[in-house]
């Protein structure tokens, strides 16, 4: 799939990073500010730096005038606002001063206090930092040393701000708890990770690398060929598209006009990996998504996906951009697993918001009506709210999340076409036949401090044979042990508690202390060799890089 397409007078912008140190604050102004076109979109992610630093600036120019537009806005917003600004600097047009290094490394190095080397010209900038994290963590029941060792290097460019470009690679070597050994034995995966090769007999050695290009069609319409992760949706978890599983190849397409947002991607996925020096299975993913913009405080949106595989060729029927995949793939004969979904965020009082997924594999109405259970039922729900300066604090922001998926969601009768990319499910790390109730709490109560409180729990049906109660996507469809009878939670019950508290400390800029504690507890009564009870304590520096975390 190729566009030459002049892209004169059109600026490009690269990608913020998921798992940005400013996600807060983005979150933050997209419920304080509603119908801002800087922050209303936010369902497909990542977004580009460029737009919310236009909407940043906008409301940093009007804080800085008085102005009652920009909200009640904290001073640790006002801080992190400019620190965003700083971090993105080649979409500021503004005084730049304040970013200025007072003491650069051999007058080269850290001339601005964001990055390690900056090169910021007329048609030309570039962004290169190192990438480090150091983890050592104590876990109750194991006698071996856990650690985290990833070092490396990330990049960003843009070249006369038409084309833009980044880069990312990390070398790691990592020694997980207990629980997320029991998945790497189960799935033949490491979460989040691609190859990995053993590391001190119980750890593991993998690299993570990512990169894309950018460019664009029109003033509406950016083009991006990469490499990376995407997620769609306003939860903590999504039932569309999360950014659990490995990174995989994509092109994607986004259209953004009056009140629409309308994003295309088209994905090569990685089947089942045997880990056998033999050559791994690709398979191939279409996921269209419609934002609506209904009323300032109300965004609705549409989703389709289609999974397949095919030996030998590629089905370029899917390739189609326009909106409803199924009837292609019922043209096909209906050999892929084709899904639809919907989803909605709510504003209310600037201070709440309320959001929610409704994602469909398969219904049939008289089916639900007769309530046996049928087994071919197979959808999701998720429900969800914010609630920002909770209780009139300043910048403690709580979330809370009930998340439901029926046995069988996301398999299929063949391993290639199930809801997963390298021996991982693309959406919820659960799998399916689950229920499941996220609280989290977020607090910053002075710019360079965090602190973050999280309790998951849940219960899910798991499998008490070689037959299959619809929770592990990975095997067959019709390995069912009937027809009927299922509800969330058949098989083997499993009730799981992860509760963890982190707090954050940014020494300078971009390099920060973090030490944590999580407990966790698995009890499945039918199968008690299952069971897991363990507390994690963890102390860990790292600079330009993302917090690793084990939220399952």
């Amino acid at each position: 799939m190729i566009f030459i397409v002049p892209a004169l007078g059109f600026s490009q912008s690269t990608s913020l990073p998921l798992q940005s140190k400013h996600q807060q604050l983005l979150e933050r102004l997209s419920i304080m500010h509603p119908g801002d076109t800087g922050f209303n979109f936010s369902t497909a992610k990542p977004r580009t730096r460029k737009e919310y630093a236009l909407g940043i600036a906008k409301l940093d120019s009007l804080a800085e005038a008085g102005d009652p537009l920009a909200g009640r806005l904290s001073k640790v917003d006002r801080y992190m606002m400019k620190n965003y600004l700083m971090n993105n600097s080649e979409w500021f047009e503004g005084d730049k001063s304040s970013f200025q290094s007072k003491r650069p490394v051999f007058k080269t190095f850290y001339q601005t206090r964001s990055d390690f080397f900056q090169v910021n010209e007329k048609d030309f900038f570039l962004s290169v930092n190192p990438v480090i994290q150091q983890v050592q963590s104590k876990e109750s029941d194991n006698d071996q040393r856990l650690f985290l060792n990833s070092k490396g290097a990330r990049l960003r460019g843009l070249i006369a701000k038409k084309i833009g470009f980044d880069f990312y690679l990390t070398d790691n070597q990592e020694r997980v708890p207990g629980f997320v050994q029991s998945f790497e034995k189960q799935f033949t995966a490491v979460p989040g990770a691609g190859f990995y090769k053993p590391f001190k007999t119980t750890a593991y050695d993998y690299f993570d690398a990512r990169g894309s290009v950018y460019f664009n069609v029109t003033k509406y319409i950016n083009l991006q060929f990469g490499y990376d992760k995407n997620f769609l949706g306003n939860g903590y978890r999504s039932l569309y598209l999360s950014d659990f599983s490995n990174n995989y190849l994509f092109f994607k397409i986004n259209t953004k006009i009056w009140k629409l947002n309308y994003q295309n991607i088209f994905m090569e996925l990685s089947a089942k990996n045997l880990r056998d020096n033999s050559l791994v299975p690709k398979k191939y993913a279409a996921m269209h998504h419609l934002d609506l913009q209904v009323t300032r405080w109300l965004n609705i949106g549409l989703f389709e996906s289609v999974i397949f595989g095919r030996q030998n060729k590629f089905e370029f029927s899917y390739l189609n951009p326009i909106i409803f995949l199924r009837s292609i793939e019922q043209q096909n004969g209906s050999p892929d697993n084709a899904m639809v979904g919907f989803d909605f965020k709510a504003t209310v009082a600037k201070r709440l918001q309320f959001y929610g997924q409704w994602m469909l594999d398969e219904f049939v109405l008289k089916e639900v009506k007769a309530g046996n259970g049928w087994w071919g039922n197979k959808f999701g729900v998720q429900l969800g709210g914010k609630y920002i300066d909770a209780f009139s604090v300043k910048n403690l922001d709580l979330q809370g999340e009930l998340n439901f998926v029926r046995p069988f969601m996301y398999s299929k009768e063949d391993s290639v076409a199930n809801y997963s990319h390298y021996n991982q499910p693309l959406a919820h790390p659960l799998g399916a036949n689950f229920q499941e109730a996220v609280g989290i709490v977020r607090y910053q109560p002075a710019p360079k401090w965090q602190i973050q409180g999280k309790l998951i729990v849940f219960r899910q049906g798991l499998d008490t044979s070689a037959r299959s109660y619809g929770g592990n996507i990975f095997k067959l469809n019709t390995s069912r042990v009937g027809e009927y009878g299922y509800k969330i939670g058949s098989g083997a019950r499993a009730t799981g508690i992860n509760g963890s508290l982190w707090v954050g400390y940014e020494v300078l800029e971009n390099l920060f202390i973090d030490a944590s504690v999580m407990v966790r507890d698995l009890d499945v009564p039918a199968r008690q060799q299952l069971n897991q009870k363990s507390t994690l304590l963890s102390i860990g520096l790292r600079m330009n890089m993302a917090r690793r975390e084990y939220d399952y």
